[in-house]
């Protein structure tokens, strides 16, 4: 293929010329045009892009950091995402991480040798301290509660939200009131933990270890919750569960063991997913996929750091 010096000489025009042509550059005759595309097409010449993208200085690339994408949530957070970067000519280079760190070192692995412009971190197993050490590469956003951080956010408040979901159990009559969580790391985690913890100081309730699930992801996951309920002297006779995917696991294993929803069990869910309106499943609305659009506008106008609470709406339907 036909280097630019050979593309010069066969259109009999500068090299300067031919780099004007390539980056179009609107100061070019239309005679000096013509000849350079059609030395363009005679030799098959196509443009280095690596090259172009660091004489520029940008790859208009964006990575986009998931733990799993086969999980509604966070197909609706790339939704957001990848709706607002078409609108904006960047694409997107998604990272499966599955929770595991080196794969998240990958990624800013990859911000640091410019080889995307920004980075998104939907959820994250690497502390913050080693995050922050990538930031002096370039702009990091992130779908969680960094206002200490020097790191722009988009996000909800899970120990204003969880809070939320307690006291409108409570005020249908619930002091057992148990929770289902996707992890028992991870700083949104704490958040609803700190929540729950609070709650029962103020209600003067007990801490029952029984009544918190972990490792709640997926549908299947309710059947668990259900069957560790069944085999329990005094269960919660409410859940605050993770996602609606779980809530409506839970909803289904109760009606296959006989346990009236709401009157013995009352579920309250997260999300708002399709599957929750279909089950009339009570859910705290969470806005992702407004939060993926901010995340993306985060990433590319990164002059100043920014954080970006959004709210939960209350949904109310029939399992509780």
């Amino acid at each position: 293929m036909a280097n630019i010096k050979e593309l010069a000489q066969m259109a009999g025009v500068s090299v300067a010329t031919v780099s004007r042509v390539l980056n179009n550059h609107p100061y070019v005759s239309e005679n000096k045009r013509n000849a350079v595309e059609q030395a363009m097409k005679a030799s098959n010449y196509q443009r280095n892009l690596n090259a172009v993208h660091l004489s520029k200085g940008k790859t208009m690339l964006i990575g986009v950091i998931v733990p799993f994408v086969n999980h509604p949530y966070f197909g609706l957070l790339v939704e957001g995402i990848a709706n607002e970067a078409v609108k904006n000519n960047y694409k997107l280079v998604l990272f499966q991480t599955n929770y595991e760190e080196t794969r998240e070192i990958e990624a800013l692995e990859m911000l640091k040798h410019k080889q995307i412009d920004a980075l998104i971190i939907c959820s994250r197993n690497s502390p913050f301290s080693v995050v922050d050490d990538y930031t002096k590469y370039g702009p990091i956003t992130l779908c969680e509660d960094s206002r200490e951080k020097n790191m722009s956010s988009t996000f909800v408040d899970h120990y204003k939200s969880f809070s939320q979901a307690l006291n409108y159990l409570h005020s249908k009559g619930h002091k057992k009131i148990g929770y289902c969580l996707a992890r028992n790391s991870g700083s949104n985690s704490r958040y609803r933990e700190k929540a729950y913890e609070d709650f029962l100081k103020k209600i003067n309730e007990p801490f029952v270890p029984d009544y918190v699930f972990y490792d709640c992801l997926y549908f299947e996951d309710g059947q668990t919750v259900i069957q560790r309920l069944i085999g329990m002297h005094s269960p919660p006779t409410a859940l605050i569960v993770t996602n609606d995917q779980v809530a409506a696991g839970i909803l289904v294993c109760c009606t296959e063991e006989d346990i009236s929803v709401p009157d013995q069990l009352a579920i309250l869910s997260f999300d708002n997913q399709p599957i929750a309106q279909v089950m009339n499943i009570t859910t705290l609305e969470i806005p992702l996929v407004e939060i993926g659009k901010n995340l993306l506008l985060q990433a590319i106008n990164h002059r100043q750091v920014h954080h970006d609470e959004l709210f939960v709406k209350m949904i109310e339907r029939k399992t509780v």
